[in-house]
């Protein structure tokens, strides 16, 4: 009988063996981050609320309308983090990271985030996010090496559908014309009040509008692409000079607006177009300015926040599109390699020590445990997963002896005790 509880509508709640791919995915993003210099941060998951409404931005979508707000017991306004970058720089800020030398700071973090949104698939009200962001410096080399190291671990993960997406919004000093110029356009466009609202606010979150009748009004709009200065223009060609150099594919999107209010120069965002209208899977770009307006120093930076949800979703999307006969793209790790099988008490003691003793050695093992029968053992193993099982009984003891047997072809062997965790090694590494 199940609990009469079930987890909150709009939650991502992952089980094995889903749980061993989301697991393995955030792992082999970790080792990319680990290989390009980047530390690991854990942080606060709630923030004062205010860091956010001037992080972020009032007029985006999720500070009005999306964050998960309350007042704890000292009357503090606390938020539940709606999106990673700007409690990163909170916190790289509060630890004094950016002045122990050696800019940039280089960091990333993973964990959930929360937007109150109207559930779908691919839009979870707790979802998960993968952060990397490199404080300090304002070089097109460093928003090359943030993007290339997003693009390598999709491709470590054997996607092979992904898109890139670039584009510049320019900067504090060519920004402000093109304003006025879009708002200028906006304002003869028939909108309704709270977009009109918007134009007055920030201009360039109407260009993220993604409902059909305003993309089509919004066909004419001046694009920042061609308003650009000459250090903005010279700046992005740099960086799309460096990912040709990598060659990494991208496509320029002048229409390209992300959704938050801190973005300059280099934006960009990963596209996946299996997942229909959630097909956004990972994104991010410059913040140069986001530092003053929470109140430090004049620090640039650029980052990313991709999501983990959407690209499991994305994997599933394609192995799904492969034959039947292909190997998956990506698969994680083997929870159980080695199945061990006591039969009897004095069985039971000798398998525990050897599985402790496999474990040790880099192997994954379980045993069957409450004293179960051959048969019934035999099927836990096969459940497991594992390639090998190990069946230990009272006469193998007494000849020194434990039968190995390969549960994909059946072939049984006895193998001495002595030598089980070097003929397994070698077995598996086949």
């Amino acid at each position: 009988m199940s609990s009469s509880f079930q987890a909150p509508k709009g939650i991502s709640e992952y089980v094995p063996p889903r749980a061993d791919l989301f697991y393995a995915v955030r792992e082999a993003f970790a080792e990319r981050a680990r290989l390009a210099g980047y530390g690991y941060l854990e942080m606060a998951v709630f923030e004062d609320t205010n860091l956010f409404k001037r992080g972020v931005g009032e007029s985006t979508d999720v500070v009005s309308k999306e964050m998960y707000t309350f007042t704890d017991r000292g009357g503090r306004s606390l938020t539940l983090r709606p999106e990673f970058t700007a409690g990163v720089l909170r916190a790289v800020l509060e630890h004094n990271l950016h002045k122990q030398g050696g800019l940039p700071v280089k960091v990333w973090t993973s964990g959930p985030a929360f937007r109150a949104e109207r559930p779908q698939q691919g839009r979870y009200r707790q979802f998960y996010q993968l952060d990397l962001e490199a404080i300090g410096s304002e070089d097109p080399a460093v928003d090359a090496e943030v993007i290339a190291i997003a693009t390598g671990w999709y491709r470590s993960l054997g996607l092979t559908r992904v898109r890139l997406l670039l584009n510049s919004l320019g900067c504090k000093r060519c920004r402000p014309a093109y304003r006025a110029l879009l708002q200028d356009f906006l304002r003869g466009l028939d909108l309704d009040e709270a977009t009109r609202e918007r134009i007055e606010i920030n201009p360039l979150r109407v260009l993220d509008d993604k409902r059909p009748a305003v993309r089509e009004q919004l066909a004419g709009a001046p694009l920042m692409a061609d308003h650009l200065c000459g250090d903005c223009k010279a700046y992005h060609d740099r960086v799309r000079e460096l990912l040709g150099d990598l060659g990494i594919a991208f496509e320029d999107t002048p229409t390209l607006v992300r959704g938050l209010d801190y973005y300059t120069r280099t934006t960009f965002e990963f596209d996946h177009p299996m997942l229909g209208a959630q097909s956004g899977i990972g994104g991010g770009g410059r913040y140069d300015g986001l530092s003053e307006d929470i109140g430090g120093p004049e620090l640039p930076g650029i980052g990313f926040g991709l999501g983990l949800d959407r690209t499991i979703l994305a994997l599933e999307a394609e192995a799904a599109e492969r034959s039947a006969e292909q190997e998956p793209a990506f698969a994680p790790k083997p929870r159980c390699e080695v199945f061990a099988v006591p039969l009897g008490e004095a069985a039971e003691r000798r398998v525990f020590d050897l599985v402790a003793g496999l474990r040790e050695a880099g192997i994954a093992a379980d045993m069957a445990f409450g004293g179960k029968r051959l048969k019934g053992a035999m099927k836990d193993a096969d459940r497991s997963g594992a390639r090998f099982a190990l069946i230990l009984g009272e006469r193998d003891i007494t000849e020194g002896v434990v039968q190995l047997k390969d549960l994909a072809s059946g072939e049984q062997t006895p193998v001495p005790l002595t030598d089980t965790t070097s003929t397994l090694k070698e077995r598996l590494s086949r």
